[in-house]
């Protein structure tokens, strides 16, 4: 199908489609979709959730404490947020059944950059998703329903077609109602028409944002006298009433409050009849405008706040249901939503260096975080995504108690994602030759970043502070990882067999039994065996090896029963990993004939080199990047 077949194919699906009022009611005695509400609309787009038993998933199960969580395909893009989109899900679900919520104000908070106006289009669009009904030229696109009396004709809309009374609640607009009168009360006369809302053609979706404090006024919700009109019609006739607002443009879908709080209070009172009533009143004297959809707001915590501390606003304050949206605060998520605006740019393509996204992403969630007791701020924030951290922080807490201390406004504070995509975009052209990123021009513009945003004193210090004792000193490490792996060739089989040769020593130690090498059958006492041990342990500083070993030896001999009978991978157990790591790395000095990029003394040494270069551009660095990040690392590493 060409684009151009796909564009008409689009078109005429949405196309306007008209029957009579005959006609719909017999097709809402087939289905009830034809009178369904705005929040049932909103949860059929939404779809049924996958349910996900989080106690399969060691991660999840971390995060989740075990529980089945749902996650919905539409909110696929929106990382980190399943709490928040529970919470939406739950008021449209609850507003459906026609309880409390169908009264009251969604409002989205949360600070600045945490995605309340990436979630707020995304609830329109799939208001999009799912068609309306409404009388034929109507102004404010009202439900047919409308027309009825829900005492006189409610009962027999039940019987007859099968539409529960509730349905039957709203009142007919100052339009209707003279059409009606034109009509001489002939209600058959009225054609409905099935649309589809739209964003575009503000068709049950609006948006509406606060205008200048003393120029604003309730019009911008619910219309005005068109002037216009005024030659041909009294000035409280219908006809000469532009029903222009955002109350009018979204009835029957939604409409949207940008930055509601920053509104004069005069201009927000419409809201409270026409979620309370279902109506509000114009600014003419006409009858009562119906509004049977729902108003979504969204503003920053600074704004919720100062509102909420006016007792003058208690009434208001009552009828809004508050869905807090957070920063995330798992680094795989953050790194997600990273790659995700990548992909909507240029960038996508540009190449970025291993660790870049996910260093950026532990430097903006370490700012989102409460400092805990106890504990280490850097533990808390990988306890947070899932890790496990028994074998190397025992003072970890699990993620209730942390989430329980920090109390519930944690992530409501700290840098935005937008400030960490304006690091990132500084990152990729930091080089003016060359179009990537890599930690290291990361590193650097993060710190140039915090002196120019001009932070008060604490939390610039805080900020720096974050850089030199959690994210350089961590990526040493791992950098110093990638490189010692491209140097050895074999890095796994020379790892396992360290880790053979000192479960098997440690085992012979522990038995006090002397061990034959069954290669050169060289025998070595307790004494040798020790000294053996201690050359694998003391790189790791390990204090006390007795302990260390009998652990080694348990986990093995557990693990050997669930891989018939062999060794378990050298990296398998966290602590003896890293013992071993910091053994293979331990001399620097070995590496630097083969990654420093100065000239060689033999061909040998700079084939050695080249093969050591091949090795880094596989694992995900270009040939200046491997320049670049040796040269730093070397650097770090002597000053040391």
């Amino acid at each position: 199908m060409s684009i151009f077949d796909n564009y008409r194919q689009r078109y005429e699906t949405v196309k306007e489609e008209e029957m009579s009022i005959q006609e719909y009611l017999a097709l809402c005695r087939k289905d009830p979709g034809a009178y369904a509400s705005a929040a049932e609309r909103m949860l059929t787009a939404i779809g049924e959730p996958e349910l996900i038993d989080t106690s399969r998933d060691p991660r999840l199960s971390r995060i989740f404490s075990n529980k089945v969580i749902k996650r919905y395909s539409t909110f696929k893009d929106f990382y980190g947020m399943e709490e928040c989109i529970e919470n939406i899900v739950s008021f449209f679900k609850h507003a459906a059944q026609g309880l409390e919520e169908k009264k009251q104000i969604v409002y989205l908070l949360g600070p600045v950059g945490g995605g309340k106006s990436s979630l707020a289009e995304k609830l329109k669009a799939l208001m999009e998703k799912q068609p309306i009904y409404c009388i034929k030229g109507s102004p404010v696109f009202e439900s047919p329903l409308g027309l009825f009396d829900p005492e006189q004709d409610g009962q027999l809309l039940k019987d007859e077609f099968g539409i529960a009374k509730r349905y039957v609640s709203t009142i007919m607009s100052p339009w209707a109602a003279k059409r009606l009168h034109e009509y001489n009360g002939d209600i058959s006369k009225f054609r409905v028409v099935k649309i589809y809302p739209s964003i575009l053609n503000q068709i049950a979706i609006s948006k509406t944002e606060p205008g200048d404090e003393n120029n604003q006024d309730i019009s911008s919700l619910v219309g005005k006298v068109d002037i216009r009109q005024l030659e041909e019609f009294p000035q409280n006739d219908p006809d000469a009433y532009s029903f222009s607002g955002g109350l009018c443009r979204s009835n029957q879908g939604l409409m949207e409050f940008v930055e509601m709080f920053k509104a004069p209070i005069k201009v927000l009172h419409p809201l409270l009849t026409a979620t309370q009533e279902s109506n509000y009143n114009s600014t003419e004297g006409l009858s009562a405008i119906p509004f049977d959809g729902m108003v979504l707001a969204h503003s920053n915590e600074s704004e919720w706040q100062t509102f909420k501390n006016n007792k003058n606003n208690e009434a208001f304050i009552d009828r809004v249901y508050i869905v807090k949206v957070p920063y995330c605060l798992q680094i795989s998520e953050e790194v997600k939503i990273y790659e995700k605006l990548l992909e909507n740019s240029s960038l996508y393509s540009a190449h970025c260096a291993p660790d870049t996204l996910k260093m950026l992403a532990k430097f903006a969630i370490l700012s989102r975080l409460k400092e805990p007791e106890n504990s280490n701020l850097y533990s808390k924030m990988k306890v947070y995504d899932g890790q496990n951290l028994k074998d190397t922080d025992p003072k970890a807490k699990s993620i209730q108690e942390y989430k329980d201390t920090a109390g519930v406004d944690e992530g409501m504070s700290g840098l935005s994602t937008r400030f960490a995509f304006k690091i990132l975009s500084k990152v990729f052209n930091f080089d003016p030759t060359e179009v990537a990123a890599n930690p290291v021009h990361l590193l650097y513009v993060l710190e140039q970043q915090i002196e120019q945003e001009q932070f008060q004193t604490e939390q610039q210090e805080k900020y720096l502070a974050f850089i030199k004792e959690h994210i350089a000193p961590r990526y040493v490490d791992f950098i110093g990882k990638e490189i010692q792996t491209a140097y050895l060739e074999s890095y796994t089989e020379y790892g396992q067999n360290i880790f053979d040769r000192y479960v098997t020593y440690a085992d012979f130690w522990i038995q006090d039994q002397d061990f034959r090498a069954p290669e050169t059958g060289e025998i070595l006492d307790r004494a040798a065996l020790n000294e053996e041990l201690e050359k694998i342990e003391k790189p790791a500083g390990i204090s006390n090896p007795k302990d260390f070993r009998n652990e080694v030896v348990n986990f093995v001999l557990r693990a050997r029963a669930n891989n018939d009978g062999k060794n378990p991978t050298w990296n398998s157990y966290e602590k003896l990993r890293t013992v071993i790591e910091k053994k293979m790395f331990s001399n620097t000095e070995d590496l630097l004939p083969v990654i420093s990029f100065s000239t060689k003394g033999s061909a040998d040494e700079q084939q050695k080199h080249q093969d050591f270069v091949d090795r880094m551009t596989e694992r995900g660095y270009t040939e200046k990047q491997v320049r670049l990040l040796s040269e730093w690392y070397l650097r770090v590493r002597k000053s040391q």
